[in-house]
């Protein structure tokens, strides 16, 4: 893909417009930062919705992902889900939604994603993706409770080469309705991520649907941090198409599922506290859907491995 063809930061600023024009029906705060900077709170100190939420996934994926919420009747306790398809998974999911941008500084700390992540190309990431965006002006999607503090506006500022005022900051914590969905509707981006840990061609990867239950958002944040890893690492399903053998479509699906991991089958709060809190010594390999199918295009086959287990969303997720 040619720079800047996807229009990642110019479709993201789009969905955000629009989420400024309706922010009174969004339940959203719409502010000017001391920098100029737009300041959109989807959930800190405003109620913020699910309708807002997904907006904020949409502008993580920069306008690539088609999202949708929708109630499964198979699911028990958990019917409510967030859809998610793209037909540019790798740009979309890796080159934007993905949460990789440490924006830590001054006492602040908030990880980075949205497509402002590929003008700056500061992540080790980006030297496996050749895609570069081009755009007047910038989004960022922060799951915190707090907008960035000047100090952090200006590092993204220096690093995307744009004013202040040029940037877009979308921001929810954990614990609200926004930043409960945004985070399911991160089911797809995770599969994508392990798929490249795993060392599978990303650009063998070329259409990716992905669906995960909403958990009920908890006021607290270690609850409603496992509530949310829990819905994908327990409940999410993926399907890949990718292109090339079919060996290499098996094998992907066998090892993509999260009960591939050695810290599969607790809850995730209970994880996190088994390691104090050190979320960097928890097994990347467990942030995967519960359930993978992959399609390799080339052969027609197709390969399934996992399974959702709702006995452990029914324990994490009330």
């Amino acid at each position: 893909m040619k720079d800047g063809s996807a229009r990642l930061n110019d479709n993201a600023r789009a969905i955000a417009e629009r989420m400024i024009r309706d922010a009174e029906r969004l339940r959203i705060a719409v502010s000017t930062g001391p920098s100029g900077e737009c300041l959109i709170d989807a959930g800190a100190k405003v109620l913020g919705s699910i309708e807002a939420g997904l907006a904020m996934a949409e502008a993580a994926m920069g306008g690539l992902g088609r999202i949708e919420t929708r109630m499964e009747r198979g699911a028990a306790r958990h019917p409510l889900a967030v859809q998610v398809g793209c037909s540019q998974p790798v740009l979309a999911c890796l080159g934007s939604q993905y949460a990789g941008w440490n924006l830590s500084g001054d006492g602040y700390f908030a990880m980075g994603s949205g497509p402002a992540r590929a003008l700056a190309r500061v992540e080790p990431l980006f030297e496996t993706l050749a895609y570069r965006d081009a755009a007047a002006s910038a989004l960022l999607v922060l799951e915190t409770a707090k907008p960035p503090p000047q100090a952090i506006v200006e590092k993204v500022a220096k690093a995307t080469g744009l004013a202040p005022d040029r940037l877009t900051f979308v921001y929810a914590p954990t614990q609200s309705l926004a930043g409960t969905v945004q985070i399911a509707a991160r089911v797809l981006e995770v599969a994508l991520h392990k798929a490249n840990d795993l060392k599978f061609p990303l650009d063998a990867i070329v259409e990716g649907v992905g669906i995960a239950p909403i958990p009920a958002p908890h006021p607290d944040f270690l609850t409603a941090m496992g509530r949310t890893n829990d819905a994908i690492i327990y409940g999410g399903r993926v399907q890949l198409f990718v292109r090339g053998e079919a060996k290499a479509a098996k094998e992907l699906a066998e090892a993509l599922p999260s009960r591939a991991s050695r810290d599969f089958g607790q809850p995730f709060a209970e994880v996190f506290k088994r390691f104090k809190g050190d979320f960097y010594a928890i097994d990347p390999h467990l942030f995967s859907p519960a359930e993978v199918i992959v399609t390799a295009l080339d052969s027609g086959d197709t390969f399934r491995a996992g399974e959702c287990d709702l006995a452990m969303l029914e324990r994490s997720l009330g």
